[in-house]
């Protein structure tokens, strides 16, 4: 089935309530690797009035592409809502080869070994770009992606439909650094670094886009306070999401120093939803795709006019989120968790 029925009102898995996925305004795919910042994500966007969450799709990253399946199978059926469809996406980068699976990060089951059954509802049988390009060619102008793994499933809907890019409503990704520090080496972000091919084709796409870097994300993280306070909420996923998030917090400590979790999917969803959280510079951006510093992302800031042509010539611009206000979008993500 590849649409939300019309009678989308099903029984809550996580605690047998009942939840109404018809309230939607704003439609949305979310593509995904959860990933235990991405389930913080998904449960959230389920939970948020202002968005129809019409599909996922899935691409490795955080974890393969069919564990991402699973995963997002799995999140559908929690919140309550296990008719959205979940499109499976590529296994690998466009140029091939095996993608490198951080499971010192999210765990052997991408989810902070936590081991849940099996999902009950299968993924469809059209791919994920498939579904990209049927989704926004059936709601030219009104579909928004929120993308936060590789952007694989985002290039082959480009390579499939050359008029995606101009019936996707707006394409907010996670990715890229941007005069920062990357997290994969000095040079790349890891969602870039994963498919620097696809990045470049998306980026310089003409699409409605808005990217959301590390150097945005990693200011706005739950302390071990903030995950107490979520955990002795009312929330309705908050103690799942909150033992997922052990496992995180121990990489955390380990490799950042950081007692807590930086929230790096969660402020893009908010990014979605919440903009005027948010300042945004414009101008175009490509990646680097080749040497030492592969993933590298770089936006012409338009300071100056060039002499000569380049190659960030001759392309739309886009929008970086620049600065964020951590204090109002740490309390959004909060009262979205945290209601009952």
């Amino acid at each position: 089935m590849e649409s939300v029925r019309s009678d989308s009102r099903v029984e809550d898995l996580s605690n047998g309530v009942v939840s109404d996925c018809s309230l939607r305004r704003q439609k949305l795919i979310i593509d995904t690797d959860p990933g235990i910042d991405d389930s913080i994500t998904i449960l959230m966007a389920f939970q948020t009035l202002e968005v129809e969450i019409i599909g996922l799709t899935t691409i490795y990253g955080n974890v393969s592409t069919e564990d991402a399946s699973r995963n997002a199978l799995l999140l559908c059926e929690i919140a309550g809502c296990p008719d959205v469809p979940v499109a499976e996406g590529s296994p690998e980068p466009l140029k091939g080869g095996r993608p490198s699976i951080p499971d010192f990060i999210h765990g052997s089951d991408g989810l902070g070994n936590v081991f849940l059954p099996p999902p009950r509802m299968k993924k469809i049988e059209k791919s994920a770009a498939e579904f990209l390009v049927d989704r926004v060619s059936e709601y030219p102008g009104e579909v928004s992606v929120l993308a936060l793994g590789p952007l694989t499933n985002l290039a082959l809907a480009i390579k499939m439909d050359s008029s995606f890019a101009s019936k996707v409503k707006r394409v907010v990704i996670l990715g890229g650094a941007f005069f920062a520090s990357g997290n994969v080496n000095p040079a790349a972000e890891a969602n870039i670094y994963g498919d620097p091919e696809a990045a470049d084709i998306v980026f310089t796409s003409g699409a409605n886009i808005t990217v959301v870097g590390i150097n945005i994300t990693t200011q706005v993280k739950f302390t071990d306070d903030d995950l107490h306070e979520l955990r002795q909420s009312q929330g309705r996923h908050t103690r799942l999401l909150t033992d997922m998030c052990k496992f995180y917090r121990g990489w955390h400590v380990k490799s950042d120093g950081v007692y807590g979790i930086f929230l790096h999917d969660p402020v893009s969803f908010t990014a979605l939803v919440r903009p005027d959280l948010f300042t945004y510079k414009n101008g175009v951006a490509r990646v680097e795709t080749q040497g030492i510093s592969v993933g590298h992302t770089l936006m012409d800031h338009g300071i100056r006019k060039w002499n000569t042509s380049n190659p960030w010539t001759g392309y739309a611009p886009i929008s970086v989120a620049w600065t964020v206000d951590v204090e109002q979008v740490l309390t959004y993500i909060k009262k979205q968790l945290m209601k009952p």
